[in-house]
């Protein structure tokens, strides 16, 4: 997947429609599914791709996954309203010539019907056809932990990506929540809902270190979500992802964030220069993005950067250089 060209006028014109008829943008959920949509379920997907194409002849892969339990169901929704911002940003700058952006859905899959939901690499408006698609569950078992870690094995293994076997570079994977992770991949959560058969359980931290090969993987923690402060939450992530963890205290700023990420991983532009182009562009959310990306900013600066030692994988949470 990934042909064709966002339009943002095809985008407005469907939002104005949608203002016209009473319609949602979400109207696969709001319209009283109960189950995830058949184009979003990963059950015997073999692979979601990202290819280039003659529209897109150096693609990048940018996949956003977000909890959709509990106080975090605003995402998809302020993802939507702000995806010509996202888009903007990464194609008007420079930040991404070729972007395919996926966007993906998690819950508990020890309790929720939908606990993983997961669109397809798309470059036009398919994507936000995608996001219409999602079922907002709102379940969540009542615990501090939801099935991120499922979520990580299909990126992982069930994802192709022509930016990474062609040209040895990472795509960039996000995923937005405010609870932690099971501790392992259970194989039998992968065979129900993915239809895997694993000879035995993953660690949470192996199936990390298999993902980002293939991804710069972060954490946004957005402020005002019902575990965002407990410091659990935070050691939790950054245990395993160290300035990838990125603290959001407006969640307006959720599509700044995410691209000034990528100008950034992609060196593109510095964290100055992104903030100038929100400016520019007459975004509120300069103060916000820059709060979240000041640690990931700087521990890319030329003074904090050092050869990792013989034996450490520089890609690594406790490295130094650019995860």
């Amino acid at each position: 997947m990934g042909s064709g060209h966002w339009s943002t006028d095809v985008y407005t014109a469907r939002a104005s429609y949608r203002a016209s008829t009473g319609a949602s943008a979400f109207a696969y959920s709001d319209g009283g599914a109960t189950t995830v949509h058949p184009d979003l379920d990963p059950r015997g997907v073999t692979a979601r791709e990202s290819r280039d194409s003659a529209d897109h002849p150096e693609s990048l892969a940018v996949a956003v996954l977000f909890d959709v339990t509990g106080s975090m169901l605003g995402v998809p929704r302020t993802l939507q309203t702000k995806l010509p911002d996202l888009l903007g940003l990464l194609l008007r700058k420079g930040y991404a010539e070729h972007p395919h952006i996926m966007f993906g859905a998690v819950g508990d899959a020890t309790c929720d019907r939908a606990p993983l939901q997961v669109g397809q690499f798309e470059a036009d408006n398919r994507m936000d056809d995608d996001l219409g698609k999602i079922l907002l569950e709102g379940g969540g078992g009542g615990q501090m932990t939801e099935s991120y870690e499922l979520a990580m094995y299909f990126m992982a293994r069930h994802t192709a990506l022509d930016c990474h076997e062609k040209r040895g570079r990472r795509g960039h994977l996000f995923m937005i929540g405010d609870e932690l992770a099971y501790p392992r991949i259970k194989r039998r959560e992968v065979e129900k809902v993915i239809g895997d058969r694993l000879p035995e359980d993953i660690p949470i931290a192996d199936m990390i270190a298999e993902l980002r090969r293939k991804y710069e993987v972060y954490f946004i923690i957005p402020e005002g979500a019902s575990h965002s402060g407990d410091r659990r939450l935070r050691d939790f992530w950054q245990g395993l992802l160290g300035q990838h963890v990125l603290y959001l205290d407006d969640l307006d700023a959720v599509c700044e964030t995410i691209a000034l990420t990528i100008g950034l991983a992609e060196d593109a532009i510095d964290l100055d220069e992104g903030l100038d182009h929100l400016a520019e562009a007459g975004s509120a959310a300069g103060a916000s993005v820059s709060r979240a990306l000041a640690r990931l900013d700087a521990s890319r600066a030329p003074a904090a950067v050092s050869a990792a030692p013989p034996g450490l994988d520089s890609s690594g949470p406790s490295a130094t250089t650019r995860l």
